[in-house]
């Protein structure tokens, strides 16, 4: 596909670099950059945090609390209530 860009002076000053270094043309300074640029980017990742306010549940006892939890509705199933 053929196109006209315009490239910024650092970006200009970056591929003709590349073009001495690695005895490349434009075309393939231009491509090999955009390549390796789009095969290597990783989007950020942000978790967005809410205040859920005091717990009224002691946080020390929460897994057991969780257990003892389960085991109520384990014994509510096999003794057929709802």
């Amino acid at each position: 596909m053929r196109r006209t860009i315009t490239l910024d002076a650092d970006v200009a000053q970056l591929v003709q670099q590349r073009m001495r270094e690695r005895r490349q043309t434009f075309k393939e300074a231009v491509n090999e950059a955009i390549r390796e640029s789009a095969t290597s980017y990783v989007p950020r990742f942000h978790t967005v945090t809410a205040s859920i306010g005091e717990s009224s549940v002691s946080l020390d006892r929460a897994l057991q609390l969780a257990a003892e939890l389960e085991d109520d509705e384990l014994l509510r199933k096999i003794h057929g209530a709802k």
